[in-house]
């Protein structure tokens, strides 16, 4: 065990929380209006303690267990089997490791929420996002990140696919699943709200902007030089993801807006995080400088000409960032475009044909969508017996 990984890894894992609770939280529910601002932060709150608890049952075993299998990781490691204060995973304490993966698998369901808030059943929620984390994004975990087929010396060869922190396994998978569940419940029945707090949007992105720093330079597993790049041009995107957005909106609409920066922000962040660990400032700074525009132009092809309501952006800003990132590794020559290429589109249908089929069977169970009137009305006080806001004083 080396006691300076240690110390930087719990600090990481601290940090890849804290961009759930209260990051997202705080970002998403100000892009809501005032009566459904408590079911997101529901949302996030219960996805974060289900995934925890699943992510020690079953999770962690299926994504980086002892199995020798290149689809996945069995489940050896189920509830920490095996796993005590000695146990070791390079580095670090292995129940560390087992933390900071959690970290991941809390936030990459929560992504989702954004593309559904407003109108979804909550135990739809619940039973959606504890399946797809098991079924979905732990298997692809297992892939790219526990020694899986896409992987070095998987099917792609002895250069496995470059994925340093997510931009597959979190941003690709997340985004993709936020589609498809916004296409099944069909649009809102108001989209012309705007949101009701554009100061928790700004709070909740630099929430997560400083998280980041842990999701990213914490990938490196090591607090080294590695980590100190990763967290440097992490910032450097996200800086410049804020700025190109705030621009082009400017440009195009004569006002840049603190949504929009803020959206900006988290468009850049996406976009640096499978190419943190391979590329330097200079690279960070086209990547995000890119993202901000690319992202944006995807929010008005999804919103005005699919016609699709991903109500707070999640493929256009996650899933489109990641998978810009990811090509934006082999552009720079830091991976080989048959892996890079290859991975998204594995993962990519992998993660339809999940996704799609969890979607069927889920609502089966349990109401996909909440009915007009409780809609209508807000979810917060029909669906949880409270309000955000005193309205009478």
């Amino acid at each position: 065990m080396n006691g300076a990984d240690t110390a930087w890894i719990i600090v990481a894992t601290a940090l890849v929380l804290f961009m759930t609770l209260p990051g997202l939280a705080l970002f998403y529910g100000g892009l809501v209006r005032a009566k459904n601002v408590l079911s997101v932060f529901m949302h996030c709150y219960a996805i974060a303690c289900l995934m925890s608890l699943l992510w020690l049952a079953a999770g962690y075993s299926i994504a980086f267990g002892p199995a020798d299998s290149e689809v996945w990781g069995g489940l050896g490691r189920a509830f920490l089997l095996g796993v005590g204060t000695e146990s070791l995973s390079g580095t670090l304490p292995e129940v560390l490791f087992f933390a900071f993966q959690m970290t991941f698998a809390i936030i990459t369901p929560a992504l989702i929420v954004g593309s559904y808030v407003e109108r979804i059943g909550f135990g739809f929620v619940l039973l959606f996002s504890a399946l797809w984390m098991l079924l979905c994004y732990a298997p692809v975990v297992h892939w790219v990140w526990g020694g899986g087929f896409l992987a070095d010396d998987g099917i792609f060869g002895a250069t496995g696919v470059r994925d340093f922190a997510g931009g597959i396994v979190v941003h690709e998978t997340a985004g993709i699943a936020a589609l498809l569940i916004a296409v099944a419940l069909g649009p809102r029945r108001n989209q012309a709200t705007p949101p009701h707090n554009p100061g928790y949007v700004m709070i909740g992105a630099a929430m997560l902007w400083v998280g980041w720093f842990g999701f990213n330079g914490g990938s490196q597993l090591a607090a080294d030089g590695g980590a100190a790049m990763a967290l440097t041009v992490t910032h450097v995107s996200a800086a410049a993801g804020s700025l190109s957005w705030a621009l082009w909106e400017r440009v195009k609409y004569g006002k840049a807006s603190l949504v929009g920066i803020a959206t900006g922000t988290i468009a850049g962040l996406a976009s640096i995080t499978p190419a943190s660990g391979f590329v330097g400032p200079a690279a960070a700074l086209l990547i995000g400088g890119i993202a901000g525009i690319l992202c944006q132009e995807a929010v008005t092809l999804i919103r005005n000409k699919a016609r699709i309501d991903d109500t707070l952006d999640v493929f256009a800003v996650h899933g489109v960032g990641g998978i810009f990132g990811t090509v934006m590794i082999a552009v720079l020559g830091a991976g080989s475009w048959v892996a890079q290429l290859g991975s998204l589109a594995i993962v990519g249908a992998y993660t339809v044909v999940v996704t799609s089929v969890l979607i069927f069977g889920v609502k089966a169970v349990t109401p996909l969508r909440v009915d007009a009137e409780i809609e209508t009305n807000g979810l917060d006080l029909a669906v949880h017996g409270e309000r955000a806001y005193d309205m009478t004083s």
